[in-house]
């Protein structure tokens, strides 16, 4: 069914520019702080939304049941 995941995708672009952005106020509050190292709560965030990246780029696949 041509389209059949559109929506879902959508949503999971929608989670992965929400992770992106909580990414970037993790960073600004780290340096705010004066940190000097990557937060640990910015990797996982954006280790998060490389796999939400992953699932979108699945879901564009053809299927291979054809």
């Amino acid at each position: 069914m041509p389209g059949e995941f559109d929506e879902i995708r959508s949503r999971l672009e929608a989670i992965a520019e929400e992770l992106a952005d909580l990414a970037i106020v993790r960073l600004r509050e780290s340096i705010d702080a004066g940190g000097t190292e990557l937060p640990v709560e910015e990797k996982r965030l954006t280790r998060a939304r490389r796999a939400v990246e992953k699932a979108i780029g699945v879901l564009r696949e053809p299927d291979d049941a054809d």
